[in-house]
């Protein structure tokens, strides 16, 4: 066992104990909260373990992190009520619409965009290149890293062969060893990506401006709640606490100083997202 795991395990062990004595104080049991599969396992539980440690004081609102093995198989359990709270932005398919989760919250900065990119060496310069080529994808479900190139290399006319890899990571790393010619990207995880492996790549297409991943609520969470956690993620930034949480984080993912924190925000941000979805030329896979 390496370093990285004795960490994750002991901010994991961490979290669950902070959380059990804190809900067997409020007599109530914790909030699941779900974070999107973007990244390894442990490195999202390094990641957000401090976070919701941090949150689940502020607010008073106990919070436990869950994480599916897959995006597929956490969204899946999110449809069916499994948790509480989401970091996500998969939930503004029509599907998912109805189900009635609301953002309260979401990370700060200038947002996202989906990408599709190639080894800086890659032999290969356009898009057109790529037709019948192993394009590497996170999931059928990701929008940043599937929809967004997908819906573009159907409408050039360029047909590819998906490879799903379960999480962007993964994927790129299957693109740096040249397993894949190529991979749909969400840009701001290719970024910190390869600041922290030293890979080099190189832009074929990038897509206009999105809201990056946002907090969810489900209805099933009484307002007073909803807003506590809100409250204590926008608050994070000014308090000495949450920002030193914060820090940790973006050394941990290398994220830079304009994207730290959290913001408020609702459902009228991310009206793009389901413009998107209205027109788009992908499909939905089960």
């Amino acid at each position: 066992m390496n370093w990285k795991t004795i960490t994750c395990a002991a901010v994991t062990l961490a979290a669950i104990t902070v959380n059990a004595a804190q809900a067997q104080s409020t007599g109530e049991q914790p909030y699941a909260f779900n974070v999107l599969n973007q990244r390894s396992i442990a490195l999202s539980s390094q990641y957000w373990n401090p976070i919701l440690l941090y949150v689940s004081r502020k607010s008073g609102v106990p919070l436990e992190l869950k994480l599916a093995k897959t995006t597929k198989e956490g969204n899946l359990l999110a449809e069916q009520g499994a948790y509480h709270f989401l970091y996500t932005n998969h939930f503004f398919t029509p599907e998912r619409d109805r189900l009635g989760f609301r953002v309260i919250a979401r990370a700060s900065g200038a947002g996202i965009r989906g990408q599709i990119v190639v080894p800086k060496d890659s032999a290969i310069k356009t898009m057109q290149e790529l037709n019948g080529k192993d394009v590497a994808f996170a999931s059928p479900d990701a929008f940043a890293a599937y929809w967004l190139p997908m819906d573009a290399l159907l409408k050039n006319k360029i047909n590819v062969k998906p490879i799903f890899t379960a999480n962007q990571e993964a994927g790129l790393a299957q693109l740096k060893v040249g397993t894949v010619a190529a991979m749909g990207v969400n840009d701001s995880i290719i970024r910190r990506y390869a600041s922290r492996e030293g890979f080099e790549y190189r832009l074929l297409w990038d897509s206009e401006l999105y809201n990056d991943l946002c907090i969810m609520a489900s209805p099933k969470v009484p307002a007073q709640k909803v807003a506590a956690v809100r409250d204590a993620f926008v608050g994070m930034l000014n308090d000495p606490e949450g920002r030193k949480v914060l820090e940790a984080g973006a050394e941990l993912l290398k994220i830079g100083e304009g994207n730290l924190g959290f913001i408020a925000s609702s459902d009228r941000d991310y009206e793009n997202y389901r413009a998107f979805y209205k027109k788009t030329l992908v499909k939905a896979t089960q």
